[in-house]
């Protein structure tokens, strides 16, 4: 499966930054449901964080995810990968 990987920054309410990817399939165009995604991941965080709108949310690139992922993918329609400061 290809994937398309968007690059998310997002400040948090302590002064920190987090940076996570959203990992969706490649024919998704629809960045609502995209930032919907992210938004569902930071409502699960015990802390505070800044909005997340397009401005920290960015396509970076396309990749072709492994099987394990696709398959989650497939099930969930996304994948988060927590990069910084998401604990």
């Amino acid at each position: 499966m290809k994937i398309s990987v968007w690059d998310t920054y997002v400040a948090r309410k302590d002064g920190k930054t987090m940076h996570f990817d959203i990992l969706v399939p490649s024919t998704m165009e629809d960045k609502d449901s995209i930032f919907r995604y992210g938004r569902t991941f930071l409502s699960s965080k015990p802390f505070q964080t800044a909005e997340l709108t397009p401005k920290e949310c960015k396509f970076c690139h396309m990749e072709q995810a492994p099987e394990t992922l696709a398959d989650i993918i497939n099930e969930k329609g996304y994948y988060i990968i927590e990069m910084e400061n998401c604990e």
